[in-house]
C-alpha cells in the first residue's frame, strides 16, 4: 500500500475509533488543562518577583539571568528521566508526586536569603517540573486515540499561557498586598491541592483501552535511539527554536517593557499578559487544525502545516520587535511571536506521540529536554547580547533566524507509520 494511503487509512480509522470524547475524557483533559495553569504560573512567579528579589538579595540583571536559566537547565537535564519514570509508574504517581515537589519548591523559593541558595531552589524547582508535559502526553496515549491528541494538547498548553498571562496581574497584585516571600507561599497551595486531587480520582488507564490506529515507530526507543532517529533529530532542533523564542515571554518580556518604554509595574503586566492570552487562542486554533487534517486523511501535513505557518509568523512577529518605539507595538509583535511558536506546539507533542507509543513519556522528554536548552540558552543570551551590543535587538535579530531554522525543520520531518494490525 503506497504510503499516502497509509496515512489516510489511519486518519480515517481514528475518526471512526471516536465520536466524541466522553466525560471521563474530558476530566482527563481538564485534570492537565489544570496542571499547565498552576505549572506557569510558579513558573512566571520570579519574572514578576524579579525587581524586589534583585533589590534585596544585591542581584544584577546577568545574575537574575543565572537565576532564570538555573530552572531551565534542572528543567531540560530531568526530561527524559521524568518522562521514563511517567512510562514506567503511571501518570498518576509521576504526575501527583512532581507537582507535590514543584510546590514545595514554589514555597521554598520565599525563604531564600542568598544567591547560592536562589539557585539551588530554582535547579530543583525546575527538576521537579520537568515531568509535567511528558507525563500528560503519556496520559493522553493511554486514554485518547491519535484523531483526538491535536485538541488536546492545545487545550493542555493554553492552559500554560493563561496561567502565565494571569500570573502577571495576579503575582503584581499580591507583590503589593504582601511582598514577594508571601506571594510565594500562597502560590504553593494550589499545586498542593491539585496533587491530592489526581492521585485520589484519576486512573491510568480507562476501563476499556483505546484502540491505538497507528504502530509507533518509536516504541521502546532506548536512550540512544532516540537520538539517532532522524525524524526525532529535527523535532528536537525545531523545539529549541521555539523555546528560544518562548522563554523571553515569561522570563524578560516583562522586565524589558518596564525598563526600555519606562512603564509601572502594573501597566507593564497588563501589557505583558496580552502575548500569552494570544498563545492560548492560538494552541487551541492549532489543536483544531491538527485534529481536522488528521480526521480528513492528511495526517503528515496535520503535523506538518502547523509547524511550517507557526515559525514563519514567529519569526516576522520577533523581529518586529526590534522595530517597535512604543510599548503597545512592542507588545503586539510579542504577541504575533509567541502566537506563531505556539502553532507548533500541539503538533509537535502529536509527532512525539506518532513515534513514541507506549514511549511517549521518554520520547516527549526527549523533545522537551532540547527544546528546554533553547530557554536555557534564551534566558542568558537577552542580557547578554543586550550588554555586548547595547541593545535588546540583538536578540530579537538571532531568534528571527532561528525561527526561519524551525520552518526548514517542519518541511523536512517526515514520520512513517503503519495501521496496528
Amino acid at each position: 500500500m503506497a504510503s499516502d494511503d497509509v496515512l489516510k487509512d489511519a486518519g480515517a480509522t481514528a475518526a471512526a475509533s471516536s465520536t466524541g470524547p466522553p466525560r471521563r475524557r474530558f476530566l482527563v483533559i481538564a485534570g492537565v488543562f489544570a496542571l499547565s495553569w498552576i505549572l506557569y504560573i510558579d513558573r512566571a512567579a520570579i519574572s514578576s518577583a524579579k525587581g524586589p528579589i534583585a533589590s534585596e538579595l544585591g542581584l544584577s540583571d546577568q545574575v537574575m539571568g543565572l537565576v532564570f536559566s538555573a530552572f531551565v537547565l534542572g528543567y531540560a537535564l530531568m526530561q527524559i528521566p521524568a518522562g521514563r519514570f511517567a512510562d514506567r509508574v503511571g501518570p498518576r504517581i509521576a504526575l501527583a508526586t512532581m507537582v507535590a515537589l514543584w510546590s514545595l519548591f514554589t514555597f521554598l523559593t520565599g525563604t531564600v536569603s542568598s544567591l547560592g541558595v536562589l539557585l539551588v531552589v530554582r535547579l530543583l524547582f525546575g527538576v521537579a517540573e520537568a515531568g509535567a508535559f511528558p507525563g500528560s502526553a503519556r496520559a493522553f496515549y493511554n486514554w485518547l486515540p491519535p484523531g483526538e491528541r491535536g485538541i488536546a494538547n492545545g487545550i493542555l498548553f493554553s492552559g500554560a499561557m493563561i496561567g502565565g498571562g494571569i500570573s502577571f496581574p495576579i503575582c503584581a497584585w499580591l507583590l503589593g498586598l504582601s511582598g514577594w516571600r508571601p506571594m510565594f507561599y500562597l502560590l504553593a497551595v494550589p499545586g498542593f491541592l491539585w496533587a491530592l486531587l489526581w492521585v485520589i480520582f484519576f486512573r491510568d488507564h480507562p476501563a476499556k483501552p483505546v484502540v491505538q490506529d497507528t504502530a509507533a515507530e518509536g516504541a521502546g526507543m532506548t536512550f540512544g535511539q532516540v537520538f539517532r532517529s532522524g525524524p526525532m533529530s529535527l523535532a528536537m532542533i525545531q523545539y529549541f527554536v521555539g523555546n528560544f523564542t518562548f522563554y523571553i515571554g515569561v522570563t524578560w518580556m516583562l522586565p524589558y517593557l518596564t525598563e526600555h518604554f519606562k512603564l509601572s509595574a502594573t501597566e507593564a503586566a497588563n501589557y505583558a499578559t496580552a502575548p500569552l492570552i494570544a498563545g492560548a487562542i492560538s494552541n487551541w486554533t492549532s489543536g483544531f487544525i491538527v485534529d481536522a487534517l488528521y480526521r480528513s486523511g492528511r495526517r503528515a501535513w496535520s503535523r506538518r502545516l502547523p509547524g511550517v505557518a507557526g515559525f514563519l509568523i514567529a519569526a516576522g512577529g520577533i523581529y518586529s520587535v526590534s522595530l517597535a518605539t512604543t510599548p503597545l507595538a512592542a507588545v503586539a509583535g510579542f504577541a504575533v511571536a509567541i502566537t506563531g511558536v505556539e502553532l507548533t506546539i500541539s503538533p509537535s507533542w502529536a509527532f512525539c506521540l506518532d513515534i513514541g507509543g507506549k514511549s511517549s513519556g521518554g520520547v516527549g522528554g526527549a523533545m522537551n529536554m532540547v527544546g528546554n536548552l533553547g530557554g536555557f540558552v534564551s534566558s542568558n543570551a537577552f542580557p547578554f547580547l543586550s550588554r555586548l551590543t547595547g541593545s535588546a535587538n540583538a536578540y530579537f535579530y538571532t531568534a528571527a533566524l532561528l525561527n526561519l531554522t524551525g520552518v526548514l525543520c517542519w518541511v523536512w520531518m517526515r514520520p512513517r507509520s503503519r495501521p496496528v494490525r
